[in-house]
């Protein structure tokens, strides 16, 4: 056992692994020690800008999920925008799980939108899931708001992934467009400009949310597709 993962077991909540592997159902169960998020943090700040640390960056694939935590919340701590897209590159394709995957991004990345945004579309066409997904997540974490613009909207709307977990950050992005940019984003739904799943999965997403007014819930419920009767 290496001196991190040592250093993981330290904190190891077996109550808590239960909870963790409930959530990831394509994480292998034996991976997962039962590590919350602020002793993953204690972690970070301990061997942040250590030897150790730019070792365990070179280090993959990992063995543990918590791991993979470690890694995305050591990249969120660089402070160079090449320097993170480079590690974000490297990693990308290890992730096998959304939970490692919206981990909050580098704070660099966003004072860079333009550069940020011609890497969004690149990883939008990566042949890896989660690299799709973060892309998306970049979308909806940093461009529906003073960056928006609406051919974004669209750029997500032609993904064509079978994957779940692409397909529930699609519809969770235009459930969040619903909220910041509702004039634009509402007519990829009256006009059904979505695959069926994403379309009822964003109405849905959009109905739990506690920033949408009830009058615009109603309107969005008779905008859902039904399901086909069933013949007797």
């Amino acid at each position: 056992m290496t001196d991190i993962q040592k250093a993981l077991y330290a904190f190891q909540d077996l109550s808590f692994r239960a909870f963790q592997c409930r959530l990831m159902p394509t994480v292998p169960p034996e991976t997962v020690i039962g590590v919350r998020m602020p002793a993953l943090h204690a972690v970070v700040q301990k061997i942040n800008n250590t030897p150790q640390a730019a070792r365990f960056l070179q280090e993959l694939p990992h063995q543990y999920y918590e791991e993979n935590n470690l890694h995305a919340l050591l990249i969120g701590q660089i402070d160079d925008f090449d320097q993170a897209i480079a590690a974000l590159d490297t990693f990308l394709p290890f992730v096998d799980n959304w939970s490692t995957c919206d981990i909050k991004p580098p704070d660099i990345l966003s004072r860079h939108p333009q550069r940020l945004f011609l890497q969004i579309k690149a990883w939008i066409s990566s042949p890896h899931e989660y690299a799709v997904r973060y892309a998306i997540g970049l979308l909806m974490r940093f461009y529906l708001d003073d960056l928006f613009d609406a051919s974004h909207l669209t750029l997500v709307s032609q993904i064509q992934r079978d994957e779940y977990y692409i397909n529930m950050m699609i519809a969770w992005y235009f459930a969040t467009a619903l909220v910041k940019q509702y004039d634009a984003a509402l007519p990829f739904l009256t006009e059904k400009r979505l695959p069926i799943w994403i379309h009822n999965k964003a109405i849905q997403k959009a109905i739990e949310s506690t920033r949408i007014p009830t009058r615009q819930k109603l309107f969005f419920r008779k905008l859902r597709y039904k399901a086909p009767k069933q013949n007797c």
